[in-house]
């Protein structure tokens, strides 16, 4: 599936199983808390933290999703193009990064 695929399909998605998008706001704050879940399960799966029982079986691809879920929904709202937003976001990195992790010692 393509990113503009992707958008397609969230948008029929809505207007079909979901009435309709939830406003702007309430999407950026359901995108915090779905990347705060992904965090939770990144700080117990690769950093200090112990898994509570009740975050054992949690699925951090499943979590992923969630998150990429409603950045698309947020994009379809806003009129963003993510496929042209990515494409010119990378542009970008590579023309301003085209040395720069190159001569990072710590990435050596």
């Amino acid at each position: 599936m393509t990113i503009n695929e992707a958008q397609q399909t969230i948008d029929n998605w809505i207007k079909t199983n979901g009435v309709r998008y939830f406003s702007e706001l309430t999407n950026t704050a359901i995108l915090m808390e779905e990347v705060g879940e992904v965090a939770r399960i990144m700080a117990r799966k690769y950093g200090e933290q112990s898994f509570k029982e009740s975050d054992k079986n949690v699925d951090l691809g499943d979590e992923m999703a969630d998150v990429l879920f409603v950045l698309i929904c947020l994009a379809n709202q806003t009129g963003i193009d993510l496929t042209e937003a990515l494409q010119k976001n990378l542009e970008k990195k590579t023309i301003r990064d085209a040395q720069r992790h190159k001569q990072n010692e710590k990435l050596k």
